[in-house]
């Protein structure tokens, strides 16, 4: 049976979809980091946990063009799902994971109603308000999630069965690198299929996506209840690597932190999730470690550098000297 050969479209979405070498080298080098660097494990794992919930944001912000500053609202599901799991139920990680991503799936999939009409501030304030309404909650249901104490005595089972979550945080840091591969494999693969070159077509006219037969808010719904989910995997990341979740996963700091982020990494584009992700952590903490009253005072100071230079300024002199060293002309 003959089948029809490809359009230019088509052909297009199939080369932007293929991996490169230094992809693979990559992220064969992040795999191999807890081993390599046993005593950056902590970070390793943060790092992680924060370039995938990046990830989740840049989805909807970067692809979709819709503006949030309540994705910490999916963030805290996740946690306190996945260690009410945990604690209640059983300590199996993959299963608490799982749950995590559901609970998240499913209130993203509730709240996607609230993005599909209004204007970008009225989103912002929507969005905002459902996580505060969120947090509200599960401080006044402290019989449940520990209120302002917290939800305490979250212990792990050991991973397959097998590893177990050790205070070198070697076992986490795994743990999450390799679910921030699978979801960034998932959320590679959907950005490159006609399903995401639909999303860029709504994100760069809404009105003539309608025009040409797109189905807007259906595509809209799906793409914030995946992106809710994949935020929810970080939060059940962060709660069961740290056998910990607080009030503090639903404040209004992390959504922030994270659209300062995908400021520095970039937007639309999933590497600018993870690649801001390391910038911001890596100076946090070393700021923190010289000046920890001011770090935040020299991070606001680069943001605002980054603004007026520009990011393609700041790394001209690395593509400058990638040029070189290749045998290019400068």
């Amino acid at each position: 049976m003959m089948t029809a050969p490809l359009t230019n479209s088509q052909n297009l979405l199939l080369q932007s979809g293929r991996w490169k070498r230094w992809e693979y080298a990559m992220w064969a080098l992040a795999l191999a980091l807890p081993l390599v660097l046993p005593r950056h494990t902590l970070i390793i794992n943060e790092i992680a946990i924060v370039a995938l919930f990046a990830l989740a944001l840049d989805l909807i912000l970067g692809y979709t063009g819709i503006v949030s500053l309540g994705h910490a609202a999916f963030f805290g599901m996740g946690a306190y799902s996945a260690a009410l799991f945990a604690k209640l139920v059983m300590p199996d990680p993959l299963l608490g994971l799982l749950v995590g991503i559901a609970a998240a799936g499913a209130l993203g999939a509730v709240c996607s109603a609230t993005i599909l009409r209004g204007t970008d501030l009225t989103r912002l304030m929507v969005t905002l308000g459902v996580g505060l309404i969120l947090m509200e909650l599960a401080n006044k249901l402290d019989w449940l999630t520990g209120g302002a104490d917290g939800l305490q005595g979250v212990v792990m089972g050991p991973l397959l069965g097998k590893f177990e979550f050790d205070l070198s945080g070697q076992t986490a840091a795994w743990y999450s690198m390799t679910v921030l591969l699978l979801v960034f494999v998932a959320a590679r693969r959907l950005v490159h299929s006609p399903f995401g070159a639909t999303l860029k077509a709504i994100r760069d006219n809404r009105l003539r996506a309608m025009a040409i037969g797109i189905p807007v808010n259906s595509r809209l719904a799906v793409v914030y209840t995946i992106a809710a989910a994949a935020a929810g995997a970080a939060g059940a990341l962060l709660a069961q690597t740290t056998g910990f979740a607080s009030l503090d996963v639903f404040e209004f700091h992390r959504s922030a932190d994270v659209m300062l982020i995908l400021v520095i990494g970039g937007v639309g584009w999933l590497y600018g999730g993870v690649a801001g992700a390391v910038v911001f952590k890596l100076m946090q903490d070393f700021l923190s470690s010289i000046t920890p009253q001011y770090w935040t005072f020299w991070i606001g100071l680069f943001l605002v550098v980054l603004v007026l230079v520009g990011r393609e300024r700041l790394i001209r002199p690395w593509t400058w000297w990638s040029n070189v060293s290749k045998g290019g002309s400068a």
